[in-house]
């Protein structure tokens, strides 16, 4: 099964959560495109006509738009019911680098307006230490974004400004990225982020810790969920 056909596996059953009439945060990502057609899909046939979602990126703004899904801000919807996204990797304690798809600061403010957050993943993304499969990325200020580069090394990090097409990406937000790569992964996940938020001009970082409800995984071998403990 290719890697696409496990996204839309694992998009199936996390929708599994989504009830109708729930505020429900729409991640970003190729996982969550799948999770759109599926909303899409079910509402086509009749159902979840009450859900409105909440979207954490222009790019998924835009998608579902063009599927029909009804759409609402944080200002308008301050208490989601529930959110679905991706992640770049999931370890064991259920923490989670994100952001590859630049828009982790916008992911997290919606994660962290929600009941419950859960994981859609293939487990290619599972690891055993943070930072050993994907960088961590950290979004900064545009303003003296230089000076951020030896506070990261500082952190033990090699940092890489994100670019495409030979210009500096910018997020949503108008922020800059650096992709953070720690040769032996990140061995204290909750002092980096702590030392990361406490950095003027860094706006936000990829770590979600203690956030994720639950995790649903796909792999070659069927769908797997694993939940914080307390959870339901």
């Amino acid at each position: 099964m290719d890697t696409e056909a496990l996204k839309r596996r694992a998009a199936e059953r996390a929708a599994e959560w989504i009830r109708d009439g729930m505020t429900v945060g729409l991640g970003t990502g190729s996982t969550v495109r799948h999770l759109l057609d599926v909303i899409a899909e079910r509402r086509a046939a009749g159902e979840w006509a009450g859900i409105v979602g909440v979207p954490t990126s222009e790019d998924t703004t835009v998608r579902a738009r063009g599927l029909g899904i009804p759409l609402a801000t944080l200002d308008e919807r301050p208490r989601v019911d529930l959110t679905i996204d991706g992640a770049d990797e999931v370890d064991p304690q259920l923490r989670l680098i994100k952001g590859l798809g630049a828009a982790l600061l916008r992911e997290k403010i919606v994660a962290a307006a929600s009941r419950e957050l859960v994981i859609v993943a293939d487990d290619t993304k599972v690891v055993d230490r943070l930072g050993t499969r994907a960088p961590l990325p950290v979004e900064v200020d545009p303003f003296g974004a230089a000076i951020q580069v030896d506070f990261l090394r500082g952190l033990g990090a090699r940092p890489v400004l994100r670019e495409k097409d030979g210009a500096p990406v910018v997020t949503d937000g108008g922020g800059g990225i650096f992709d953070c790569h720690f040769a032996d992964g990140i061995a204290d996940p909750e002092a980096l982020e702590r030392a990361l938020l406490m950095r003027p001009g860094i706006l936000e970082c990829g770590l979600f810790l203690g956030m994720a409800t639950a995790v649903v995984i796909a792999g070659a071998d069927g769908v797997r969920v694993r939940q914080r403990e307390g959870a339901r």
